[in-house]
C-alpha cells in the first residue's frame, strides 16, 4: 500500500531535508516493493502490510514470527539485487473488489483483506513480473531494471503497530534507503553521520544537560543543573524581550476542568492527544466532568482576561507566560527532546481590537525574528498555514477564518519575507504564520508560531468596551517564538553540535591552575566572574594541566582561563577560546569588562 499510517513514526536521527523529485519517488517505492517480493521469497512464512516511500527512503512492514537479524537484511540485500537485476516490469491493473478478494484468499494474506475495505472500486494492483503484487496506486518505475543496486541500502528493523494501534498486532518494520546514483547514496550516508555526531540526546548526555528515566516514564525530561541553567539563560532572554515590548507575565496551573476544554473545542478536537481524565467519582467521570493535563495555555489566559470586563483603552493586552503542558503523545512517537510528553511552551496571547490587529500581528513577528537573530538561526522560511476547505475538522465561521488568513497574508507582503502557503496545517480553532527552520545539514524544523483566532472569543464570548461604549469582541493573537522549549534545545544542540555560543553556554568560562599553589587565586577570580553574572567554574580536580585543558575542550566550555605563577604575579589570565583560539595573557580586570559586554550584547568572546 502507498499511504503511511497515522501517528506511526520511527525512533529516528533527522537526516538531512532533500528534493523529492517524482524520480526519487518512484525508485523508493518501487524499491519498497522490491524489498518486500525479497523478504517472501526468503521467509514465506512472512506477511506483508504497508510499504510506502518516505522522505530519504522506504520501509514496509511484516508479521514474521521471529525477528529479522542484521544478516537478514545482508541476505534480503542480495536478493533485491538479483530482483532488480532481472529487470522485471511494473504491471498495473485495475480489478474489480470481488477479483480482489478472490486473489487475496488465493494468497492467504489477511493483512490485504482489511486494506481492500477502505479502497474504492475499481482497485489497482501492481504486479512485479508474474511473480509478485501488491495492492498499490503507485507511482512505480517501468522495470526494476531502472533502479541501481548499488544506490540502495537496507538500514534498519523496528517495531510498529498495524494501523498505529498499540492494541493491535506487533510488527517488523524493515528502512531503507534509495537514491538515482551511487554517489547520493554516498553524500546521504556522509550527513548521516554528521548527524549522529550531532544528534542532541548523545551531545545531552555528553555534555551532562539532561536525561530521561524509565522510573519517571518516556518522554520527561529531567534537566540537570547545567541543563536547566541553560533553559533559564533562554527563558531569561526571552522575558527581558517581552517586558521591553509591553508583555504582562502569568502563571496557570498545570490541570483544569474538562468542561474549560469542551469550551474551547479542544476536548472534541483534540482528545487523543490528551492525557486521561481524572475524576473526583465514577459520577464524574460518565460525566466528563473531571480535570486533564492542559495541552494548552490559551484557556487559563482566556479566563484572566475575562475576569473583569475590560475597556479599549486596556487593548492591546499581553499575557505571557512560560507555561508547561502534556500531550499524550505515542512511545513509538518520542525521540529524546524534540518529541516529548511534558515540554514548556513560550506562550503569550493578545486580546486586541481589529484597529489592532495588522500592527500586532507585525510586531509579533518582529519579536520572532529578532529571537532568531540573537540565536544565530538565519535559514527560515514563512508558513502560510492555512485550513483545507474540504476538511470539517475547522471551528468557526469562514467569514473569521477569511479575516484571520488575510491578516497573515498581509503581515508576510508587508515584510516580505520568503513564504509559502500550506493548506490543512491550520489549528483547528484558526490560520498560523509558522517559521520552518533550515539548520546546518538543511534538515527542517519548525520554530516560532503567530495564529490569529476569531474563534475563542466567540465560545468564550468575550468582551470589550469599545470607544463608542458598545461591547465587542477582541481578536486573539496566540505566539510562541520558541515553540517548545524543549524542541528549541534539541535543535540548537545540534544545530551549534554542542558548542554553544558565549552568552548562551551553561558554563562560560573554567579557570585552570597550573598547579595546586595557584588554586586560591582562580576561586577568587571565578568568585568575582560570578557576582558579575559570569558563569564561571575553578579546575579544583588536581588532574595535570593537560588532561584539564581536554576535559575542558570535551565539555566544550566556550573559555579556558590558564593560571601559573606569571598569572597570578600579573594579576591576569592567560586565555584560550573556542571560537578565536589563543588570546594570550590579558588582566582579569580587561577580562571581566569584556566578558561583561559579551553577555550583554549576546556576542562571543
Amino acid at each position: 500500500m502507498s499511504n503511511a499510517l497515522p501517528n506511526e513514526q520511527p525512533e529516528k536521527i533527522y537526516l538531512p531535508r532533500t528534493s523529492e523529485s517524482e524520480s526519487l519517488k518512484k525508485i523508493r517505492h518501487t524499491t519498497s516493493h522490491v524489498m518486500a517480493m525479497a523478504v517472501q521469497k526468503l521467509f514465506p512464512e512472512a506477511q506483508v502490510t504497508i510499504g510506502p516511500w518516505i522522505e530519504n527512503g522506504f520501509y514496509y512492514d511484516f508479521d514474521k514470527p521471529e525477528p529479522f537479524t542484521e544478516q537478514d537484511l545482508k541476505t534480503i540485500k542480495k536478493e533485491m539485487v538479483k530482483i532488480l537485476k532481472r529487470k522485471l516490469p511494473l504491471i498495473r491493473e485495475e480489478v474489480s473488489r470481488k477479483e480482489a478478494q478472490r486473489r487475496i484468499q488465493e494468497i492467504n494474506e489477511p493483512y490485504k483483506l482489511e486494506i481492500l475495505e477502505d479502497l474504492e472500486d475499481p482497485i489497482s494492483i501492481y504486479s512485479l513480473g508474474e511473480d509478485w503484487w501488491d495492492l498499490c496506486a503507485g507511482p512505480h518505475v517501468d522495470n526494476t531494471g531502472d533502479i541501481n543496486p548499488k544506490a540502495i541500502e537496507l538500514e534498519t528493523v523496528a517495531g510498529a503497530y498495524w494501523r498505529g494501534d498499540e492494541n493491535k498486532q506487533q510488527l517488523q518494520r524493515i528502512y531503507g534507503t534509495a537514491w538515482e546514483t551511487p554517489e547520493q547514496l554516498a553524500e546521504y550516508k556522509r550527513r548521516k553521520q554528521e548527524a549522529l555526531k550531532r544528534d542532541h540526546r548523545k551531545l545531552g548526555k555528553e555534555l551532562g544537560l539532561f536525561l530521561f528515566s524509565d522510573s519517571v516514564g518516556p518522554g520527561l525530561p529531567l534537566w540537570t543543573p547545567k541543563g536547566t541553567v541553560l533553559r533559564s539563560v533562554l527563558e531569561d532572554f526571552l522575558k527581558q524581550e517581552q517586558l521591553k515590548r509591553g508583555y504582562l507575565p502569568v502563571v496557570t496551573p498545570h490541570i483544569g476542568r474538562v468542561d474549560l476544554f469542551k469550551v474551547s473545542g479542544h476536548w472534541q478536537n483534540y482528545k487523543e492527544d490528551m492525557f486521561p481524565m481524572m475524576a473526583e467519582d465514577e459520577e464524574a467521570a460518565a460525566l466528563e466532568q473531571g480535570f486533564v493535563l492542559k495541552p494548552m495555555n490559551c484557556p487559563f489566559h482566556i479566563q484572566i482576561y475575562k475576569n473583569e470586563l475590560r475597556s479599549y483603552r486596556e487593548l492591546p493586552m499581553r499575557l505571557a507566560e512560560f507555561g508547561t503542558v502534556y500531550r499524550y503523545e505515542q512511545s513509538g512517537q518520542l525521540g529524546g527532546l524534540t518529541r516529548v510528553r511534558g515540554f514548556t511552551v513560550d506562550d503569550s496571547h493578545l486580546f486586541v481590537t481589529p484597529e489592532q490587529l495588522d500592527q500586532e500581528f507585525l510586531n509579533v513577528v518582529d519579536l520572532i525574528l529578532s529571537v532568531f537573530k540573537s540565536l544565530q538561526l538565519k535559514n527560515f522560511q514563512a508558513r502560510l498555514s492555512f485550513r483545507d476547505p474540504a476538511s470539517d475538522k475547522y471551528i468557526g465561521s469562514d467569514e473569521a477564518w477569511d479575516k484571520a488568513e488575510g491578516a497573515i497574508r498581509r503581515a508576510v507582503q508587508t515584510l516580505g519575507m520568503n513564504s509559502f502557503e500550506a493548506l490543512g496545517e491550520a489549528a483547528f480553532y484558526g490560520p498560523k504564520l509558522d517559521f520552518i527552520f533550515h539548520d546546518a545539514l538543511d534538515r527542517e524544523w519548525q520554530l516560532g508560531t503567530v495564529q490569529v483566532d476569531y474563534n475563542l472569543p466567540e465560545r468564550f464570548e468575550l468582551e470589550y468596551v469599545a470607544e463608542d461604549g458598545i461591547r465587542k469582541r477582541p481578536i486573539m493573537i496566540h505566539r510562541a517564538p520558541f515553540g517548545s522549549l524543549e524542541r528549541l534545545i534539541g535543535i540548537l544542540i545540534e544545530e551549534y553540535a554542542g558548542d554553544f555560543p558565549f552568552w548562551l553556554a551553561p558554563v562560560q568560562v573554567i579557570l585552570i591552575p597550573v598547579s595546586a599553589v595557584q588554586l586560591p587565586f582562580i576561586q577568587e577570580v571565578a568568585q568575582k566572574m560570578r557576582i558579575l553574572g559570569i558563569r564561571a567554574e575553578a579546575d579544583a580536580s588536581g588532574e595535570r594541566l593537560g588532561k584539564s585543558i581536554r576535559n575542558a575542550e570535551k565539555a566544550k566550555i566556550p573559555v579556558m582561563a590558564v593560571v601559573g605563577a606569571k598569572e597570578v604575579e600579573s594579576n591576569s589570565l592567560s586565555i584560550r577560546t573556542r571560537a578565536a583560539g589563543e588570546l594570550g595573557s590579558i588582566a582579569v580586570t580587561e577580562v571581566l569588562e569584556k566578558m561583561t559586554n559579551a553577555i550583554a550584547n549576546r556576542e562571543n568572546f
